[in-house]
């Protein structure tokens, strides 16, 4: 049975401007099936089979300071898994009334005026391992150090053209992919 979460969600159930993601099949051994995303736009797979998470996962520790060599954190969603990020993510960035995370799993952020900022970006998103995905070209990036930032927004093109998706890949922040729910739609394998 699904609950409340799953509703909000839109999982397996079609929302306005998002795609239906499928919803649990209890009968299945995993307890889920797995799904393939697509680009909206063409139909091309960007994913390989997935099945998802109840949650999106916390972010793992890593001391990105003590590395030997600069790379991206380790990933947050396990690899072959999916999950469904439910707070705003990516850009736009907006001045917050108080500090606090820019957007799940980053620390505050601060704009040139010494103002904190928050994501006013959209929800919904499909959160996986970046090694999961495949065919996309990093479009452009928010400044960094070594890797993409979702500061700019969607950074991830298909091979269509459209843009489909934000990377965050720097070494100080999470490295997770985020699919957007209007840029990719779910299929069976």
């Amino acid at each position: 049975m699904r609950d409340q979460r799953d509703q909000d969600q839109g999982v397996g159930t079609p929302q306005p401007g998002r795609p239906a993601l499928p919803a649990e099949n209890t009968g299945s051994a995993s307890g889920a099936e797995a799904v393939v995303f697509v680009c909206a736009a063409c139909g091309v797979p960007l994913t390989r089979p997935l099945t998802p998470l109840p949650e999106v996962p916390d972010a793992p520790f890593y001391a990105w300071w003590d590395a030997d060599e600069p790379g991206p954190s380790p990933a947050t969603v396990p690899s072959g898994r999916y999950a469904i990020e439910t707070e705003p993510y990516g850009a736009p960035l907006v001045v917050a009334e108080v500090p606090g995370p820019v957007m799940p799993r980053h620390g505050e952020h601060w704009n040139v005026d010494g103002k904190p900022l928050v994501s006013r970006g959209p929800r919904g998103n499909i959160v996986i391992n970046p090694d999961d995905a495949f065919g996309l070209e990093l479009r452009h990036a928010s400044g960094a150090c070594c890797g993409a930032t979702p500061d700019g927004g969607m950074n991830q093109l298909c091979a269509c053209g459209a843009l489909v998706a934000t990377l965050c890949s720097d070494c100080c922040l999470p490295y997770e992919l985020h699919l957007s729910a209007d840029h990719v739609r779910a299929v069976r394998p």
